[in-house]
């Protein structure tokens, strides 16, 4: 990575990212002017590090020239002001590093790696499709452990063996398991991001780098305050800003499906022009938009009507 870009050993994708949306047409094309936009927005307010083309991005709908296109136009629009991580994940090992090379060519900072959904690999599959994917860039690797919903998680032994490997330096943590994600940071010198919005304050306080996140389209000053409150030790002052920080987080993350209501909020806030999902994802009604405007108005993010 560039020196400028804001990152440390200890911190290789910086502290405080979004897993963000892709913002698309009425017709469900993907609107890069409007990625641009948001993506400077973010990074004007608190972000450090921005990641393309996971789950709440919708890459299981995207195709691989709208995924490259959409990383050239974030790295265009925000520069070396954040690390622009791009998800690599797959059930097909072919597929994941065909995926992490385009990502390289359109000039992503680092991948993120899923274990392979759906396909339920042992832990030696899961072992080998992670390094054909790191092998395939010369970028840093962010591993991402999300059993809920890919059924199979990195083993303990596994982690180990992965940290071994130049190239992987991080896990997006959502497995809720602080205490796990303390023993193998511990053990292994992987940098821990909080992958799950509910357990930003306990993975920091327990050592992590920083946190990949849906609310953080909503509240990234807030994250980064936070971040740097337990930097300096200021646990009373961290713990204030998480609790002001539980509105937006119900809201985005009480849907089951992040991409619904962060679309549905940026929208209202006019930070995105359309809310338009793919299928099988389904955009907000009219009944859950009001539920988000009242959310957004209850935590003081919109003026009341």
């Amino acid at each position: 990575m560039a020196a400028a870009h804001p990152t440390t050993p200890a911190r290789p994708f910086g502290a405080v990212l979004t897993a963000m949306i892709t913002p698309m047409t009425p017709s469900g094309e993907v609107d890069l002017a409007a990625a641009a936009r948001l993506a400077t927005h973010l990074v004007d307010h608190g972000h450090d590090g921005l990641v393309l083309n996971g789950t709440t991005g919708e890459a299981p709908t995207t195709h691989a020239p709208e995924k490259a296109d959409l990383i050239a136009a974030v790295v265009d629009a925000v520069g070396d002001r954040a690390v622009v991580v791009a998800g690599a994940g797959s059930n097909d090992t072919s597929h994941a590093v065909r995926m992490a090379q385009q990502a390289a060519e359109a000039g992503a900072h680092g991948l993120l790696v899923v274990t392979p959904y759906y396909s339920r690999p042992s832990q030696e599959g899961i072992y080998r499709h992670t390094v054909a994917v790191a092998d395939s860039t010369g970028l840093p690797v962010m591993l991402y452990d999300v059993p809920g919903r890919t059924v199979v998680r990195y083993a303990p032994e596994t982690l180990d063996r992965l940290a071994a490997h130049e190239r992987v330096v991080a896990v997006k943590d959502a497995t809720g398991d602080v205490f796990g994600a303390f023993r193998t940071m511990t053990r292994t010198g992987l940098a821990y991001y909080s992958g799950d919005d509910p357990m930003n304050l306990a993975f920091l306080t327990h050592g992590g780098a920083g946190v990949v996140s849906m609310a953080g389209h909503l509240v990234g000053d807030e994250l980064a305050a936070m971040v740097r409150a337990v930097d300096a030790g200021d646990l009373a002052r961290a713990r204030e800003l998480f609790a002001g920080m539980l509105p937006a987080i119900d809201l985005i993350c009480g849907s089951g499906n992040g991409a619904v209501r962060s679309k549905a909020a940026l929208e209202l806030l006019g930070l995105l022009p359309h809310r338009t999902l793919r299928l099988p994802q389904v955009q907000a009604d009219d009944q859950e938009l009001d539920v988000v405007r009242a959310a957004l108005e209850a935590a003081g993010l919109l003026a009341r009507r």
